[in-house]
């Protein structure tokens, strides 16, 4: 099963945008999407916290911001 991570915050309206993207392809692709968010993270804030959402595919980063659904399908349709 291919594994979409989305790190998201709380209250974040381009990371609800990107969640609801995913879902839609989900509808046509096979994929787990998990949601993690960065708030009181320290670590993950750091890491992430300029760039949310920030979209990883099996792990590997594919995207943050936005989703670019013809991007993100082709990047699944690799795996």
């Amino acid at each position: 099963m291919i594994e979409v991570s989305i790190y998201s915050r709380s209250n974040c309206h381009l990371c609800e945008v990107a969640l609801a993207v995913l879902e839609e392809i989900r509808n046509e692709l096979d994929f787990q999407i998990t949601k993690i968010l960065i708030d009181g993270k320290p670590e993950l804030e750091e890491k992430y916290g300029e760039q949310v959402p920030v979209i990883l595919i099996n792990g590997q980063p594919h995207d943050f911001f936005r989703v670019d659904p013809e991007r993100f399908r082709f990047a699944i349709s690799k795996l």
